[in-house]
C-alpha cells in the first residue's frame, strides 16, 4: 500500500537525517501531538518513518506532522466513514507480514476515536498490537489543572441532547475519582451548565482549552462559577477538555445517628431487613448493625 522508495525512509531531527529501521510486522498505535509538533517521540518518528504501511484520520493533518521532520511515508486514510473498506485493506497488509502505523489527527490512538474498532479486529487475528506512547490530552489536562490524581476516569464526551447529558452525569455523580471529558466548543456552556445542577454548583471544576498550544488556558473554579463565565460568553474556540472533581467524602454518621436510625426502621420492619436498609444507607457492615439492632432491643428490655 506505499509507493516510497525505502531508501529515502527516515525523519530528520536538529538538521541531521536518521535512516529508517525495518519493523517488525505488527499494528503500531502511535501517539502523535495534541498541539505542538515538539511534543513527537523520537520512538515515534521511527515508527512513522519506517512502517511499511501508515494510516490516519486526515491524510492532511498527517502530512503536516511529517513534512515537519521530513518523512516521506505515504499516509492513508482511515477513518469512521471509511473503516469498513480500509479496515480490511490494513488487516490484509498484517496478513502479509507488514508493519501497519496508525495515527490519529492528534494524541493517542483508540482513545475516542475509530482506530479502537482496527485495534480489535488485529488482535482477533492473532496480530501483534504495540503501543508507542506519547501526548494525551486527557493526562496532560489531569496533571495541569491541579486535581486530584490518585484516581480519575476519563469519560469521553457527553451526549450532545441535554436530557442524555443530564442522566450520564448522574450516573458519574458518586465515582469516587476526577472526572475528564472531552468537550465541543459550542456546548461547553451547557455542559457546565447541567453539570452545576446535577452534581452540585460548589463542584470543583477546570475547563482546559488549546492544550500545548498558543493560546493554552486553565480556567479554574466551581462548577456554579464556570456556568455563569461560559454563559457570558457569545464564542468559545479551540478543543477542550472538562476536568470535575470528586465528590466530597461523606462523613460517616454517629453512632447516636446510628442507632436512632435502627430503631426507626426495626419499628417498621423485620430486624434483618432494618440491618440491610441501615447498611445500604450508611455503607456500614449488615452483621454488625444487626447485632447492634439485637442489643438495642436487649436494653430497652432491660429497662423495662
Amino acid at each position: 500500500m506505499t509507493d516510497d522508495p525505502k531508501s529515502q525512509r527516515g525523519y530528520r531531527v536538529a538538521n541531521t537525517f536518521v535512516p529508517a529501521r525495518p519493523l517488525e510486522p505488527a499494528l503500531y498505535l502511535v501517539a502523535t501531538p495534541i498541539g505542538n509538533l515538539g511534543d513527537i517521540t523520537l520512538r515515534a518518528l521511527e515508527t512513522l518513518s519506517g512502517a511499511d504501511v501508515l494510516a490516519c484520520e486526515d491524510t492532511r493533518v498527517t502530512r503536516v506532522l511529517l513534512d515537519r521532520y521530513g518523512i516521506v511515508n505515504r499516509p492513508y486514510a482511515y477513518h469512521e466513514h471509511n473503516a469498513d473498506e480500509a479496515g480490511p485493506r490494513l488487516l490484509a497488509a498484517l496478513e502479509q507480514g507488514k508493519s501497519v502505523a496508525l495515527v490519529s489527527d492528534a494524541g493517542t490512538p483508540l482513545v475516542s476515536d475509530p482506530g479502537y474498532r482496527l485495534g480489535q479486529m488485529a488482535l482477533e487475528a492473532g496480530h501483534k498490537v504495540v503501543p508507542i506512547p506519547g501526548a494525551s490530552a486527557p493526562l496532560a489536562a489531569l496533571v495541569g489543572s491541579g486535581m486530584p490524581s490518585d484516581a480519575f476516569m476519563f469519560a469521553g464526551f457527553l451526549p450532545a441532547k441535554d436530557k442524555g447529558r443530564r442522566d450520564r452525569l448522574a450516573e458519574l455523580a458518586k465515582v469516587p475519582a476526577t472526572l475528564i471529558f472531552f468537550e465541543s466548543p459550542h456546548r461547553i456552556g451547557a455542559t457546565v451548565t447541567a453539570a452545576a445542577e446535577v452534581l452540585g454548583g460548589t463542584r470543583r471544576a477546570v475547563v482546559c482549552r488549546e492544550l500545548t498550544k498558543t493560546f493554552e488556558e486553565f480556567r479554574r473554579g466551581t462548577l456554579e462559577e464556570l456556568a455563569a463565565f461560559y454563559d457570558e460568553q457569545k464564542t468559545v474556540k479551540g478543543e477542550i477538555v472538562l476536568l470535575i472533581a470528586p465528590p466530597e467524602a461523606e462523613e460517616a454518621p454517629g453512632a447516636l445517628e446510628v442507632d436512632a436510625m435502627l430503631r426507626q426502621l426495626a419499628s417498621q420492619m423485620p430486624a434483618s431487613k432494618a440491618a440491610a436498609e441501615a447498611a445500604r444507607a450508611t455503607g456500614l457492615a449488615k452483621k454488625d448493625l444487626y447485632q447492634r439492632l439485637l442489643d438495642l432491643k436487649g436494653e430497652a428490655g432491660e429497662g423495662a
